[in-house]
């Protein structure tokens, strides 16, 4: 029969059908009616690296076609291996006292040492998190990530906040090492996620708080993934506070993690818009051709979705605005390429994977790069989707940029045609409206001066 513990017996079952761990993961989240397992979860269980709790071997049973006890008898032979589950009381029998032998001194002392070693035993079972508890929350995370790059802001803030606190709340308490590492690995993800909270809100100083959380959990549960994430989170924030070189050895640092997926992607896509931005042509080109390289070389995708992917959409937004900022008839030509092709990516993708405020940035871009082309028809229209969009929707990094190129119809070039003027008019009401007092204090929005020194990327 060979070996019956869980692990072996879901990997038996899967290549017996042929089928990857990610399609468990899709044939699981079809029976269950939502996205909550991914093919790096399955082989997480095929390693036993966690054991799958009740509810989720309901449906695994389902997706093999197999009875639910046969999958929890291997789980009790996985749990005997390990020492784990039934086989620790919750709350152990206080063990009797040895009698005292006189003519053999010193049994006393073993008895109560035994005590001692009874009482370390009841310590261990109390704990305040089972895998259950971390599998849910894993779910809820994805959940998240997934929704705020399609989602309002405020939909999903407070939810992200009760979940980041309630995960801090787990930590405090006690539970098996491996699930520790696995809470530590979820509360690095939350609290990423309230940075992106303030970075979209311009609040830096409370994103870069968030963010040296996000990496101080990482580190505990030594997730290189998170670690060049959160690099990534810090990278943004050095670049829309004015900091580019910064923002450049930032991404450059979070490439020397050994992370899979698209991060790879992301982090160089970061620091050629950051190099761009400081005038380093042969960097930001390099860096360009190394995210396309990274994105070539990806191997599977157990990443999650959402906000912690670097989708190809977005991969072409970022070099649309790179190439903007390069600058030259050549990189302007690229740039409306690139803006038009992340455009038409996100509007192909499903509802939940297209990403507001990237396609806003894109618009933007491809109607910037009309702009320096001339094209003044072209680029009123292409602006028309972000110009007509509720006021709540944009992020502050989509409001300078607005400003920015509001800022840039002033030029001489233009000679005050009414085109532009008009134009003009708009974007400044836009900015206008996204400030005003009523919004401000709906949205906690905080939306930063913009200086004339900063690039109008």
């Amino acid at each position: 029969m060979g070996d019956t513990r869980i692990g072996s017996l879901l990997n038996r079952l899967r290549t017996a059908r042929g089928w990857t761990q990610q399609r468990v993961a899709d044939e699981y989240n079809l029976l269950e009616g939502r996205a909550t397992k991914t093919g790096k979860e399955i082989g997480r269980y095929e390693r036993e690296a966690r054991i799958p709790v009740p509810y989720t071997r309901k449906y695994l049973a389902r997706v093999f076609g197999v009875d639910v006890e046969v999958l929890d008898r291997a789980v009790a032979v996985s749990k005997s291996f390990r020492g784990e589950g039934n086989n620790v009381p919750e709350c152990l029998p206080e063990r009797p006292k040895l009698p005292v032998v006189p003519s053999r001194p010193g049994v006393g002392a073993v008895s109560a040492d035994a005590l001692t070693s009874a009482d370390f035993a009841r310590f261990i079972a109390q704990r305040n998190a089972d895998e259950f508890v971390v599998e849910q929350l894993e779910a809820d995370v994805a959940r998240f990530a997934r929704a705020y790059v399609s989602h309002p802001l405020l939909e999903l803030y407070v939810e992200i906040k009760r979940l980041r606190d309630g995960a801090f709340e787990l930590l405090r308490g006690r539970q098996h090492p491996r699930q520790t590492a696995d809470l530590y690995v979820a509360a690095s993800r939350l609290c990423g996620l309230s940075a992106h909270v303030c970075l979209d809100l311009g609040d830096y100083d409370s994103a870069a708080t968030h963010a040296r959380t996000a990496r101080a959990c990482a580190e505990a549960a030594g997730h290189e993934g998170m670690l060049a994430w959160v690099r990534a989170v810090e990278s943004l924030i050095a670049y829309w506070t004015g900091r580019y070189g910064q923002a450049a050895r930032l991404a450059q640092a979070g490439r020397h993690h050994r992370a899979c997926g698209s991060i790879g992607a992301r982090l160089a896509s970061l620091e050629a818009r950051a190099l761009a931005i400081v005038g380093d042509r042969v960097g930001a080109v390099a860096a360009l051709a190394d995210a396309e390289c990274s994105r070539e070389a990806m191997s599977g995708d157990d990443e999650v979705p959402g906000i912690f992917a670097f989708p190809t959409a977005k991969q072409f937004a970022y070099a649309g605005t790179t190439n903007l900022a390069l600058d030259g008839r050549e990189h302007i030509q690229q740039a409306i390429v690139s803006a038009d092709t992340a455009i038409r990516l996100y509007r192909s993708a499903e509802d939940d994977d297209q990403s507001v405020g990237d396609l806003f940035a894109a618009h933007v871009d491809l109607a910037r790069g009309h702009l320096l082309v001339g094209e003044l028809d072209g680029t009123e229209a292409i602006l028309g989707f972000v110009l007509d969009a509720p006021p709540e929707r944009l992020s502050a990094s989509i409001v300078r940029r607005l400003t920015a190129l509001g800022r840039e119809l002033s030029g001489p070039q233009y000679g005050g045609a009414v085109q532009a003027a008009h134009l003009r008019e708009r974007l400044q009401y836009m900015a206008a409206l996204v400030a005003s007092p009523a919004l401000t204090a709906s949205k906690v929005w905080v939306v930063p001066p913009v200086n004339s020194s900063e690039p109008p990327t």
